[in-house]
C-alpha cells in the first residue's frame, strides 16, 4: 500500500496503530512508524507483522530494529483521558501523538482500524485488519505493544499484587480477584465497568 501511494517516488507514508484498548489498568499506547522504501526493498523488515501473531522475544528484537532503522514515535493517553474522554476518543488521541511526535512531516497516514484521529495534518487512510495488511502499520503496532508491554511492568513494580507483568492490565480472571480483594489503583480505569463495580462495592461496605 505505501508502493501504491508513492513511497517509492517520495511521499512520506507512516503507519498508525495503538494498543490497550481492552485492559482494566494502564494507558493506552499508540505508534508512527515511517519505514525507508530502501530498507523494504533489502528485506530488512522481512520479519514484521501483526504483533499479535509474534512472541515477545521476536517483538522485542523488531521493536530494537525499528528504532534504529526507521522514523519512530510514540504518543500516550493517560487512565486520565481515558476516563474523561472514553477509550475510543483517547486512542485516536494517542495515536495523533504519536504521528505529530515524528520529527518530519508526512504526505500520509495510514491508520489501523475504521476511523482516523481529526487533527491529523495530511492524507490519511483507514484499514481495517491493517496490522496484518500493511508493513508500517505492523511495525506501528509492534513498537506501541512493546512500549506498553513495559510500561505495564513498571507499573507492576509500583502497585503489585495485580499482575500486570503478565497480563498488562487486561481483565484475566486473577486480575479481577486480585481487583476484588485489594481495590481499584491510580492506574486503574475507573470509567470500566468491572472498576467501576469494585470501585461502588467498596464505598457500600
Amino acid at each position: 500500500m505505501e508502493r501504491d501511494l508513492g513511497a517509492e517516488s517520495g511521499l512520506r507514508i507512516a503507519g498508525l496503530d495503538e494498543v490497550g484498548r481492552g485492559p482494566l489498568a494502564g494507558p493506552v499506547t499508540a505508534a508512527a512508524v515511517r519505514l525507508d522504501p530502501r530498507k523494504v526493498a533489502t528485506g530488512q523488515f522481512a520479519q514484521l507483522a501483526d504483533s499479535k501473531t509474534l512472541s515477545e522475544k521476536t517483538r522485542d528484537q523488531l521493536s530494537d530494529l525499528l528504532w534504529a532503522e526507521a522514523e519512530v514515535a510514540l504518543g500516550w493517553a493517560t487512565v486520565e483521558e481515558i476516563d474523561r474522554l472514553n477509550i475510543l476518543a483517547a486512542s485516536l488521541l494517542a495515536m495523533e501523538r504519536a504521528f505529530l511526535s515524528l520529527a518530519e512531516a508526512c504526505d500520509w497516514a495510514l491508520v489501523d482500524g475504521n476511523k482516523i484521529p481529526a487533527r491529523l495534518p495530511c492524507q490519511a487512510k483507514a484499514v481495517v485488519g491493517g496490522d496484518a495488511k500493511v508493513l508500517s502499520i505492523a511495525a506501528a503496532s509492534i513498537v506501541a505493544k512493546v512500549a506498553r508491554d513495559r510500561r505495564m511492568q513498571e507499573l507492576d513494580q509500583a502497585y503489585p499484587g495485580y499482575g500486570w507483568a503478565k497480563n498488562k492490565g487486561y481483565p484475566t480472571k486473577d486480575h479481577r480477584a486480585a481487583l476484588m480483594e485489594m481495590g481499584a489503583t491510580p492506574a486503574h480505569r475507573r470509567s470500566f465497568a468491572p472498576v467501576r463495580l469494585v470501585l461502588q462495592s467498596h464505598e457500600e461496605t
